[in-house]
């Protein structure tokens, strides 16, 4: 870029000290304003178009050894962690560390995870400890009621001479449809019941004994009908006596199925138990049930078990299947002709009057009592199958989901018990958790099974109610 300039050359030229503008006065004489007011070309040349040299791309000596260097941080890290995890004795890694184990081993399929990223004797110690801390169930066991005479049968015949019954005594009215309904289902919120029904007046179009609502779908939303515990209720099916609720809490969601009809219920065997299991559905289907759940553990290496080798003992309808546990801990959860479950240790003997059972562990309320607590008192947090029976001989199947981030992780068993007691539950026992913890009703699942690529795994046998003869 050049530029040429055109001064005024003055003669004889005194800078005017009066002047508002400046000059300078130079040693040839040539005289410049500040601002080149007397600039008279300006002239700009372009530039040439030179070829860009090409930059040299300078060598970054170590690169690779930087590379190794993060990389090698980043396992030393990792290992400092685990090291932490697996061997510190500092409370809060070992509760970390019992938490973890226990939920690898609360389950049947898990125990690998366990032995997989801890030592082994680790995993044992932990397996020792709460083996001896399970006999502090050992010996819990229902009492049952002493036999007593069965009451003379009287024919409903009006010729009866039995002086103990007045065949002319009036007989009682039958009872309003509506207070049989309330009386049935006395966990509802009777307000919010009779808003859902003006909501939605069809419920009634086949009256009072044979309302239908089915809103229990895992893409459902549910009812604005709520129980007087706070709960949501799902369903309510009164031809079968069947109400289910929304459980959740911190962490967990669930469905709690409650069956007034304690005779609708059964263990159920899979057509190929002893070589291969099937899916809840299939067994619900197959034996024309309504609802339907997990019961016994299976023989599952790795993860990989098909479901037909049972783990312990069950009985489904009356006939029995695999081998008693002998392991202290493990509870025996008996159906008997009338209609009542007790719960016993596994290696007691069977009575004469056991139509169905299964075997895990561990009880969580027996007659009446909390069986859980301090030794179960840890954060387990799985899916969580369980059953029961209440004070008034409803039984109660509960399902917890878990392993689902966003949705539910799960939950103890401690909690499951509590959620029992408030449905008045009088003997419940934990059954097998994990994957194979779902629930199958009206034709589809209500719960997410912890897989979610699956709705069910493969299973030895399942609790059927409904539909039963």
């Amino acid at each position: 870029m050049k530029v040429v300039f055109a001064i005024k050359e003055q003669e004889n030229y005194t800078p005017d000290l009066f002047s508002q503008e400046p000059v300078f006065e130079s040693s040839d004489g040539l005289v410049l304003d500040e601002f080149l007011s007397d600039i008279d070309t300006y002239e700009q040349e372009p530039e040439e178009d030179l070829p860009k040299a090409k930059k040299k791309k300078t060598p970054r000596p170590y690169r690779g050894m930087r590379i190794a260097a993060i990389l090698l941080s980043i396992v030393l890290f990792c290992e400092s962690i685990y090291c932490v995890f697996a061997f510190s004795d500092i409370p809060f890694c070992v509760d970390l560390r019992n938490m973890y184990i226990d939920t690898a081993l609360d389950t049947m399929q898990s125990r690998w995870l366990a032995d997989y990223f801890l030592p082994r004797y680790i995993v044992a110690e932990r397996e020792r400890m709460k083996d001896s801390l399970g006999l502090q169930q050992y010996g819990q066991n229902s009492t049952r009621p002493e036999p007593t005479q069965p009451p003379a049968v009287i024919r409903d015949d009006p010729t009866n001479t039995n002086p103990e019954v007045d065949p002319t005594a009036p007989t009682e009215p039958e009872q309003d449809p509506m207070e049989a309904f309330y009386e049935l289902y006395w966990e509802l919120n009777r307000t919010s019941f009779e808003n859902y029904i003006d909501d939605h007046p069809e419920v009634l179009d086949n009256g009072w004994e044979n309302i239908y609502i089915n809103e229990a779908g895992l893409n459902d939303s549910g009812t604005s009908i709520y129980t007087s515990m706070g709960e949501q209720v799902l369903a309510i099916d009164v031809p079968n006596k069947l109400l289910l609720v929304r459980v959740q809490g911190s962490g967990y969601l669930g469905v709690l199925a409650i069956g007034k009809d304690p005779a609708q219920l059964r263990c159920e065997a899979s057509e190929g138990i002893g070589s291969y299991g099937q899916k809840v559905g299939t067994i619900v289907d197959n034996s024309g049930g309504v609802l339907g759940m997990s019961a016994n553990g299976f023989y599952d290496p790795n993860g990989g078990g098909n479901g037909g080798i049972i783990a312990g003992f069950a009985i489904c309808e009356g006939k029995e299947y695999g081998y008693h546990y002998t392991r202290y801990g493990y509870k025996r959860i008996e159906l008997t002709q009338d209609n009542r479950m007790y719960i016993i240790d596994s290696n007691q003997p069977v009575a004469s009057d056991v139509t169905d059972a299964c075997e895990f562990e561990p009880g969580l309320i027996i007659d009446g009592e909390f069986a859980v607590g301090g030794w179960y008192d840890w954060n387990a947090n799985n899916p969580r199958a369980c059953l029961g029976q209440s004070e008034y001989g409803e039984v109660l199947m509960l399902m917890i989901e878990g392993r689902q981030i966003g949705r539910s992780i799960g939950t103890d068993v401690e909690t499951c018990a509590y959620i029992l007691k408030r449905h008045k539950a009088y003997n419940a026992m934990n059954l097998d958790g994990g994957a194979s913890a779902v629930m199958y009703y009206h034709g589809e699942y209500v719960t997410q099974c912890s897989n979610t690529n699956i709705d069910s795994r493969y299973l030895p046998n399942a609790w059927v109610y409904g539909n039963y003869e």
